[in-house]
């Protein structure tokens, strides 16, 4: 089946740090299914360089046509297309990529992330790119939100798409997973692992774990990265590392902790817990649906970190977590997206 994907959240390059791999993974999925794919980045420039991504000239770089625009694309689209494909399916994610896609006449599905809910509710947007994002969403065929959480955001907004919108929740290698038993260190090694910014609420970790017996890890780096290592001296911080040593960290840890307000899912989550980690994330965010308080993982509170410590439980939660994460599959996450839209 060929498979046409537009969507400006694709990285061109194998060392761009700003886009993330979310589509990147269901096109690699899709592809080890034997599946044909093309992707389409329209890339509104303005946009682009809002979003510290790296430019690139228009043109077709490998299976990736990059198509820059000054304006949000007015005038007739199709005729900067330069790659002829005749798709089965056309997938489109982020408002650019939905955007994109409507004004292609074309049949296929809108893909929504928290950038989408962005656009929908802040003022800034209401003149032009709100207007055409639904026009999308009417005409789309299905809608696929990329968590539970997103998911309910969405259809409080837009309650009359209900009928065709699902979850195309994100999935994990399966190597990737491991089984362990609860038997922390001494003292226990709680993690947390993110780009740091605000809405990430490092802070709040640092400030949790600071009066308590364990040792506390930082990964990532960022505009807040200062602030942090201002608020104490007990974080360890690692600064940015590579996928691999990322895993390493977290198969070291017994508590992974992130307590991050308007994410569209949260891969380090599932990375977390198939890695042996009791996992703690925000309520009613991201991630929310798949970590179920008290049974598989935790949502964020003051005192979560001692409670998960003093904890008798913590051996079942494992264990839950591990039964999680294998429904939580690359393949699996591949094959339900597909299984939606045909």
């Amino acid at each position: 089946m060929k498979i046409l994907v537009i969507t400006d959240l694709y990285p061109i390059d194998e060392n761009d740090k700003y886009t993330p791999n979310t589509i990147k993974d269901f096109v690699s999925g899709w592809e080890k299914l034997g599946h044909e794919i093309l992707i389409i980045r329209p890339n509104f420039l303005f946009n682009s360089f809002l979003r510290r991504k790296k430019f690139y000239n228009s043109g077709v770089y490998g299976k990736v046509e990059n198509i820059n625009y000054f304006f949000p694309f007015w005038g007739k689209i199709e005729n900067k297309i330069r790659t002829e494909f005749s798709p089965d399916i056309t997938i489109a994610h982020m408002p650019s990529g939905i955007i994109f896609a409507n004004k292609l006449n074309i049949p296929f599905v809108a893909g929504v992330h928290i950038s989408d809910i962005e656009v929908l509710t802040n003022p800034l947007y209401s003149i032009y790119f709100k207007k055409e994002l639904e026009k999308g969403y009417a005409n789309a065929k299905k809608i696929a939100c990329r968590s539970e959480a997103l998911k309910a955001k969405f259809l409080k907004l837009y309650p009359e798409y209900g009928f065709k919108t699902f979850v195309c929740y994100s999935g994990i290698r399966e190597e990737f997973i491991k089984k362990r038993s609860w038997s922390p260190q001494n003292p226990p090694r709680v993690l947390g692992c993110a780009h740091l910014i605000k809405r990430k609420n490092i802070d709040k970790v640092i400030k949790a774990c600071e009066n308590i017996n364990v040792k506390l890890t930082i990964i990532g780096s960022g505009k807040e990265f200062s602030r942090l290592k201002r608020i104490s001296s007990k974080p360890l911080f690692l600064g940015e590392l590579p996928h691999d040593k990322v895993l390493e960290e977290m198969r070291k840890s017994d508590i992974f902790v992130l307590p991050s307000t308007n994410e569209t899912f949260g891969m380090v989550y599932l990375e977390a817990m198939a890695s042996g980690c009791i996992t703690v994330c925000s309520e009613n965010d991201g991630i929310a649906g798949i970590i179920k308080d008290g049974q598989n993982g935790f949502f964020w509170k003051d005192n979560i970190i001692e409670k998960i410590i003093s904890s008798s439980d913590n051996e079942k939660i494992l264990s839950n977590s591990y039964k999680t994460i294998q429904n939580y599959t690359l393949e699996k996450a591949c094959l339900n997206y597909l299984e939606n839209i045909l």
